[in-house]
């Protein structure tokens, strides 16, 4: 309404200046309202500051990231074994150029070779723990070279393809195919020539765009140069590939280089053919199929009964957002969470330095689920979650102090890890037994050709070897007793723990003596000191014993 005031506007709209005035008196009552109301929010305040609300003790014990509601939980992906189909690119096809000049009618062939496909390298860095990211892929496709171009302009190389995967990955090959291996192979049986005759494989080459499609079956192409390969293959490593990447690498390791790209028209030109018509296809690329596990889970892995409060000590010790419960089988899949001991800020919480030499950091923990009585027989959540103990590092056997007797529930562990090293090593036995002697060839009972490499079909007169695509027999891995291991006593804040506690404290002291035999029942079990820590994991009480043990472990 400022533009209202003008002395022409009362003239021309003389209803203006009526309203304007109910306008201003709304307005100054407006703004007195807001000064009343600012007023009594002001004297509101200030009777509720001057009220002291006494804390109750079970209100500063509770803490939301121990007990969470169901809104805060995280969801978990896991995944510690996949199959990867790799695909290195395939290179670009040559160009068919010719010069164009002012003054030049025809000129020479000026056509580009096709670019190198892209390679897949792979590499162990630090901060991964999972595999989950590469099994929902699957398959993963290097881009393929462009294609030459013309004034003998090469095509651009394909996109590469790095793989990143946690520090202590296998990874094993389970079959390959190699096109330049089999078109060398091809050659090799046919003749020893140092070129194929290029009338036989047609299919090898591409033709001037403007000439007709039926002049492939007519066209006299030359002899088909030998099968080429990249120069960058002289870094894969030998095939099968089998490699323990259990270091943080600076460089990654190529796994599949690229094929090459095909040649340009001015590859063929010879004193009968000055100007030729035709180029060759670039090479197809490698095929891998390699299977990735993870040898080291985590640093620390927690082995407990169900309910016995090992996701609710994650949480404790870390910022895991893994869900919690009073029931069993909360966890249904391993949790990995990461104990920070220097987050840069400040002095740091304790000072460890790991096998290299290195600072350590943090180091990671893994919840996996519980085990039930005769798990060893699948029972439960079956024998995956068994495998995963004896991907840890050090075992921490998370006991309830609050029910039942916490020596045997300890031992019952024991027996269920003792049982399923009994199954794996009667089944990798077995394994070993049935890959020695596999067929019967020659009059030999022994086969010379592991059926890994490759599988071979004896119903015809001419015997056919296909790449082998067998499972591959599982990991060595050392023994679970043969690792260290103490014992982590939660819900140590109720009355009933104490006569519990002081019990297993009483045996634990026994056994590092010599006095009791190992729970593991182990002559060559792991003889170092054993201790217990109490603790209450709901109120976060004691749990920073646990990360002062652990390294004192893991400095061994």
């Amino acid at each position: 309404m400022a533009h209202c005031r003008c002395l022409l506007m009362p003239f021309l709209y003389p209803r203006l200046e009526v309203f304007s005035k109910p306008l201003k008196a709304s307005s100054r009552l407006l703004d007195t309202a807001r000064v009343h109301r600012r007023h009594l929010h002001s004297e509101v305040s200030h009777s509720e500051s001057s009220i002291q609300i006494p804390a109750s003790p079970d209100l500063l014990s509770y803490n939301e990231h121990l007990n969470p509601p169901p809104e805060d939980y995280g969801r978990t992906i896991f995944a510690d074994k996949c199959k990867l189909s790799l695909h290195a690119g395939s290179g670009g096809h040559g160009c068919i150029s010719f010069l164009r000049e002012k003054f030049i009618a025809a000129g020479p062939a000026n056509g580009g070779d096709g670019g190198s496909g892209g390679n897949i390298y792979i590499q162990a860095v630090r901060g991964e723990t999972s595999l989950h990211k590469l099994a929902r892929r699957g398959i993963l496709k290097a881009s393929r070279g462009k294609n030459g171009q013309g004034s003998s302009r090469g095509g651009q190389r394909g996109e590469d393809v790095l793989i990143q995967v946690p520090v202590g990955t296998v990874v094993r090959e389970i079959s390959r195919y190699d096109p330049v291996t089999e078109e060398s192979e091809k050659l090799r049986m046919t003749s020893n020539s140092a070129s194929v005759e290029g009338n036989a494989h047609r299919d090898k080459w591409i033709l001037y765009p403007s000439s007709d499609p039926s002049e492939y079956a007519t066209a006299d192409f030359p002899d088909l140069p030998r099968p080429r390969r990249s120069n960058l293959a002289i870094m894969q490593p030998p095939a099968p590939i089998s490699m323990d990447l259990s270091e943080p690498m600076e460089q990654p390791i190529l796994l599949a280089a690229g094929a090459v790209g095909g040649l340009g028209n001015p590859h063929f030109v010879t004193k009968t053919m000055v100007r030729p018509k035709f180029a060759t296809r670039g090479g197809a690329g490698m095929r891998l199929e390699l299977e990735l596990e993870l040898k080291l889970l985590a640093d620390v892995g927690f082995v407990g009964l169900p309910n016995a409060g090992k996701s609710t000590l994650l949480r404790a010790l870390s910022r895991s957002r893994a869900r919690v419960g009073d029931w069993a089988f909360t966890t249904l899949q391993p949790n990995i969470g990461t104990v920070v001991l220097d987050n840069s800020y400040g002095r740091p919480r304790l000072h460890s330095v790991d096998s290299d030499g290195e600072r350590r950091t943090q180091f990671s923990i893994a919840d996996i689920p519980g085990l039930v009585p005769d798990a060893h027989l699948d029972r439960g959540l079956g024998l995956d979650f068994l495998r995963h103990i004896e991907r840890a590092r050090v075992l921490a056997f998370v006991v309830d102090l609050s029910i039942g007797d916490s020596v045997l529930a300890l031992k019952n562990l024991w027996k269920e890890l003792n049982e399923f090293e009994r199954l794996k090593d009667r089944d990798t036995n077995r394994e070993t037994e049935h890959r020695i002697v596999s067929w019967q060839a020659f009059g030999s009972s022994v086969s010379t050709t592991s059926p890994q490499d490759a599988e071979v079909e004896t119903g015809k007169e001419d015997m056919m070897i296909k790449p082998g695509s067998q499972a591959l027999p599982p990991l060595q891995m050392p023994p679970i007793s043969s690792k260290p291991w103490f014992v982590v006593g939660t819900k140590a804040d109720l009355p009933s723990s104490q006569a519990n506690y002081a019990h297993l404290k009483t045996y634990l002291e026994s056994v590092s003596a010599g006095k009791v035999a190992l729970p593991s029942g182990k002559k060559h079990g792991w003889k170092g000191q054993l201790m217990v820590i109490p603790i209450s994991a709901i109120r976060g009480e004691g749990v920073d014993q646990i990360t002062g043990w652990t390294i004192s472990l893991l400095n061994l």
